[in-house]
């Protein structure tokens, strides 16, 4: 496991560039703005548990392949999903190919495969492509049926 991978996020709001950890507690700020950050990451086999499953806010999981016409297209939407609601969630993008093991553990028959996790849990599923204003209400109403916790 490895707690100190970063990636480099541009603030939608100042454009500052922001290096944050790729599995943390919490949720990621501008250093500048201090304005909630889109949280897009990828994962693998290796570090999944620590970048998703103990994620503290919902996690979107985008199941996908290089090979993958729909793939390439549903790769921005969800991208625009993460900026709408930086803060709310986190994104973690999985290339299927590269990671067996969650392939199997996530059944997966199609691609792209989307799902919303809470703790680990899976709350929503739905394979194939959308626009990002279906996306969204599809990770909202995920959202909405999840339980809230004390402070969070």
């Amino acid at each position: 496991m490895n707690t100190t991978r970063t990636t480099t996020v541009t603030c939608p709001n100042c454009g500052r560039g922001n290096r944050i950890p790729v599995a943390a507690e919490g949720r990621p700020r501008c250093g500048h703005c201090k304005k909630p950050l889109p949280w897009v990451v990828d994962a693998g086999d290796a570090d999944f548990a620590e970048v998703a499953d103990n994620a503290t806010v919902p996690v979107v999981v985008d199941l996908w392949a290089t090979w993958c016409g729909p793939c390439r297209m549903v790769s921005p939407a969800l991208e625009q999903v993460a900026r709408d609601l930086a803060g709310q969630i986190k994104l973690v993008k999985v290339d299927v190919d590269q990671n067996p093991r969650l392939s199997r553990r996530f059944e997966v028959q199609a691609v792209p495969t989307l799902l919303v996790l809470d703790r680990g849990e899976t709350v929503a599923r739905q394979a194939g492509a959308a626009p990002a204003h279906v996306l969204r209400s599809w990770v909202e109403q995920a959202m909405a049926g999840r339980p809230t916790t004390a402070g969070g």
